[in-house]
Parts: C-alpha cells; structure tokens; sequence
C-alpha cells in the first residue's frame, strides 16, 4: 500500500484501496500511489500479474466501470481523478 497518511487522501483513494483489497488474491503485491498535479489526481495502480485478469475484467468491464466511478467521486471534489494500471513485469 501507499504509505500516506489517510487524512490527506486525495478523492477516490479511499474507494479504490477498498475496493482493491475486496478484488484481488495478492494483497501484498497491491500498491497504489497517488499524486496530483494541475491535471487533476493520478491513481497508479500495481498488482500482481495472477490478479491482473481480475483488475482488467472480461473485455475491460471491471477497470472501465472503476474509471467511471472514480470520474463521479472526482466530481464531486471538483477534480479530475484518473486510473492507471502498472502492467507487472513478466
């Protein structure tokens, strides 16, 4: 896990680390790293390469779905929130 502190949190971290832990076999392998800059909030993500299939979802759904809710938490913080994925060294 990232190691920031929860009361700096910035939008959609939260949601994204619960559902994260919810979803994937290999906690120890789940990093999430946040950082914001003019764009808006970047959430990278890393998982390991068992839970990738998990993440993506069949034909994309599950990230997809994850980036639109991500993109209402953001709005309503009035803040751009984007979803990166950390392919796992093969």
């Amino acid at each position: 896990m990232s190691d920031t502190n929860p009361s700096t949190d910035l939008p959609g971290y939260s949601f994204l680390e619960y559902v994260l832990e919810a979803l994937v076999d290999d906690k120890d392998q789940l990093k999430i790293d946040q950082t914001e800059d003019d764009l808006g909030v970047l959430l990278t993500v890393s998982v390991s390469e068992t839970d990738m299939g998990k993440l993506i979802g069949k034909g994309g759904q599950t990230i997809k779905a994850l980036r639109t809710l991500l993109r209402i938490i953001g709005g309503n913080a009035n803040k751009r929130v984007n979803l990166k994925v950390i392919e796992p060294n093969s």
